[in-house]
């Protein structure tokens, strides 16, 4: 989904005429940019944490020339999903996943199986 494609759910779901869509959607990712440049993290509950991780300066090598170089520091936007968020992408996988509100299986009891044949299993 691009952000046009976010734009149009976004007004098909809340009623809202696509303009008033679009400043809505413009609002909360301008939000979330001036918050991560200050620095701040942003906790959606349920959705996930948006933070800024810092990485060192470091030495690399140029591919063209092999001549190594240093690599200043900078800051890097960062996405965690929540759990719950989490689970739910797994079940759109169509992989083996739990539901919002399932329990993980118990493991059997007895001598531990081959993990293949664990309900969890690979």
């Amino acid at each position: 989904m691009n952000k046009q494609e976010l734009i149009g759910t976004v007004a098909d779901t809340s009623g809202l005429g696509k303009g008033d869509a679009t400043k809505a959607v413009e609002a909360v990712f301008d939000a979330i940019s001036a918050a991560l440049k200050k620095g701040d993290e942003v906790r959606l509950v349920g959705f996930g944490t948006f933070s800024v991780s810092k990485r060192k300066a470091s030495t690399g090598r140029n591919p063209r020339t092999g001549e190594e170089m240093t690599i200043k520091a900078s800051n890097q936007p960062k996405f965690r999903p929540a759990r719950a968020s989490r689970i739910r992408s797994t079940d759109l996988t169509g992989k083996q996943g739990l539901g919002a509100g399932q329990a993980h299986p118990a493991p059997p009891k007895g001598p531990l199986p081959v993990l293949a044949e664990w309900p969890m299993g690979a």
